[in-house]
């Protein structure tokens, strides 16, 4: 393990005392290394390597260009000191984990970085992977200090670092800074007064560190921090099985595209395991036999993206914390992975509302008169997908998709989409139509355009009616919502009407019997609305047979309890029929058979004449035929 890293110049080296906040800025935990401060405006003078140590949650001063170079200057010495310092008490420990100790040292250690990276204006670093890259830029822009001649804090604009101070003397300072000899460049922000880093020069640093890294440090005769951190695995500091790898071939430890070749095939390795694990689990999903509750398959249905989202977090946590990947490699990842994880979650966040969704709906407790199950399913679908959308939209600006660029694609996108998609805004209008006015409900039998068949589920673009042949009938809702529909299920009784035809051999007294017979046992039979109406009566007389008709209500409102009613009564009409010695009519034709006689005779006396007055003459052919 490397030797601890000689600490950088100090302020005092760099001919400046650098200075803490105010008292009532810092506030005191440990008031021994705080004295009080005396006039107003003045500041006190204390260690900061014991005031960084005693309040690391304290943000740099940023209030000047001076303030700021000499924060982060202080911040990283301290920084680097104890980092070293538990890396090698913990290589020369044998010990096989960190103890307690070092880990809040290395918490510590984190905490400094993380201070540090505040005087840099990240804006253009998505904000996923904001948190390791701005460890890289901290470290990269720390040994580019190292490499270069730095002027004296003393001839820096501003005041110390630790005066925090935000508005006195601030016309006197310029709006822009460059360090001598560099494109390194703070500027003032708009509104806070901080002098940050600009982005531009953010975003040169890891070419300036490329260019500069060669040359010997100036202030630090240790380590190169940035190597030893993108090189090493582990979270700051290399774990025990890093010794496997020490101990591997010397090509292990080559470096390609800012990674060594064990990291390329530790990630290979990690994103083969991964992908085959989450294979291997669909695949069986597959495989096993589907439940036959809705509720249940609504729970499977949760398995897949809940071992989908852990995967991704194990996948991720490996690579950032013990194979540290670190650079472009790092920031494609965790845009990958930041994306895979929104958008799996906003998978989840709707599978979960379906879920809510089959439970509300098997419940007992709701009422059989509330809102259609199928109307409800319809409206929890269109909150989850809600929920979902916001969701994903709040996971684009985790990846730098400004929310304002959000909200505006989704109405462009919402614009193209409706009208792209108006065949289907048109079947969400219906399906509203049909549940605002009630035009069927789901379980009822109803008949349409010469169909009929029992509604089984009214979803957001069309409705499934099962027919009587138990095909699947799937409809529109548009054009349901314009069909004449006959719901059957809503009549309150149900109509026997039907028309029969008796032989034309029944005579007058039988049929007046058979009317009044049938019309007695109507009005008999209890299901029989014979109150509201029974009409019994002989109708016409048809082509071939005598037409009655029987008219009346049956008291049911279910289909298969009137046609066993129906069968009832007809059976019974039948036998009434032919006890009175009559019978049905069936179509038939009656043929009358006869002799033609042929034409009249005509005497020649009989024929009329011609204006001449003679009989016209006839060849001799004709009048032999005629004689």
């Amino acid at each position: 393990m490397p030797s601890p890293l000689v600490p950088v110049a100090s302020a005092e080296q760099l001919g400046e005392e650098v200075v803490p906040p105010p008292v009532h800025v810092v506030g005191t935990a440990d008031d021994s290394s705080l004295e009080a401060a005396e006039p107003a405006g003045t500041v006190t003078k204390i260690d900061i390597q014991s005031y960084l140590r005693d309040y690391p949650i304290v943000p740099p001063d940023t209030s000047s260009p001076r303030a700021s170079l000499g924060s982060f200057l202080a911040i990283m010495r301290e920084a680097s000191t104890i980092w070293m310092r538990v890396a090698k008490d913990f290589q020369e420990s044998k010990q096989p984990r960190l103890s307690e100790e070092q880990e809040r040292d290395l918490a510590l250690v984190r905490l400094l970085i993380a201070k540090a990276a505040g005087i840099f204006d990240l804006g253009d670093i998505a904000e996923t992977a904001r948190e390791s890259a701005s460890i890289e830029i901290v470290l990269q822009f720390q040994e580019i200090l190292d490499r270069i001649h730095l002027p004296k804090l003393s001839t820096v604009p501003g005041e110390s670092a630790g005066s925090f101070d935000y508005h006195m003397n601030r016309d006197s300072l310029p709006d822009r800074w460059t360090i001598p000899g560099t494109d390194i460049e703070f500027a003032a922000t708009e509104g806070k007064g901080s002098y940050l880093v600009t982005r531009e020069a953010v975003e040169r640093i890891p070419d300036d560190y490329e260019l500069i890294k060669q040359f010997p440090a100036r202030s630090d005769k240790g380590i190169d921090l940035y190597k030893y951190y993108i090189y090493t695995p582990g979270n700051l500091v290399a774990p025990r099985w890093y010794d496997v790898i020490l101990a591997g071939p010397p090509w292990l430890r080559t470096e390609f595209m800012s990674q060594t070749y064990w990291q390329w095939i530790a990630l290979a390795a990690l994103i083969v395991i991964s992908v085959t694990l989450l294979m291997l689990v669909h695949r069986w999903n597959r495989w096993r036999a589907v439940p036959t509750s809705d509720f249940r398959r609504q729970v499977r249905r949760l398995q897949f993206p809940l071992l989908f989202m852990a995967t991704l977090a194990s996948f991720r946590y490996l690579v950032e914390q013990e194979v540290n990947i670190t650079g472009d490699p790092m920031v494609v990842i965790s845009t990958v992975t930041t994306v895979l994880m929104w958008t799996t979650m906003a998978w989840l966040l709707y599978q979960t509302i379906e879920l809510i969704a089959s439970w509300v709906m098997k419940n007992p407790a709701m009422s059989a008169e509330s809102l259609d199950s199928s109307l409800l399913r319809t409206a929890f679908r269109a909150f989850g997908f809600t929920l979902s959308v916001v969701v994903m939209g709040y996971g684009a600006t985790r990846i730098g998709i400004p929310i304002y660029g959000v909200i505006a694609g989704l109405g462009v996108g919402g614009l193209a989409v409706a009208l792209a998609a108006q065949p289907t805004l048109e079947n969400l209008i219906g399906g509203i139509i049909l549940y605002a006015d009630r035009m069927v409900r789901v379980g009822e039998y109803c008949e349409f355009e010469g169909m009929s068949g029992t509604v089984e589920a009214i979803g957001i673009r069309s409705t499934r009616i099962r027919a009587l042949d138990r095909s699947l009938i799937t409809v529109s809702n548009s054009d349901l919502a314009k069909f004449k529909i006959v719901n059957m299920s809503r009549r309150d009784r149900s109509l026997f009407m039907h028309t029969i035809g008796l032989r034309y051999e029944t005579s007058p007294e039988a049929l007046e019997r058979i009317i009044e017979q049938i019309r007695a046992y109507m009005a008999e039979h209890p299901k029989v609305l014979d109150q509201v109406v029974l009409r019994v009566t002989f109708v016409a007389y048809g082509n071939y047979s005598l037409d009655v008709s029987i008219y009346t209500l049956i008291g049911t409102s279910d289909r298969n309890q009137f046609m066993e009613i129906q069968q009832e009564l007809l059976f019974e009409v039948g036998r009434i029929v032919q006890a009175n010695g009559s019978d049905f009519a069936f179509p038939s034709n009656v043929t009358y058979l006869g002799r033609d006689g042929g034409l009249p005779e005509v005497k020649a006396e009989d024929q009329p004449r011609p204006a001449g007055g003679d009989l016209p003459s006839q060849p001799k052919e004709a009048a032999a035929s005629v004689a």
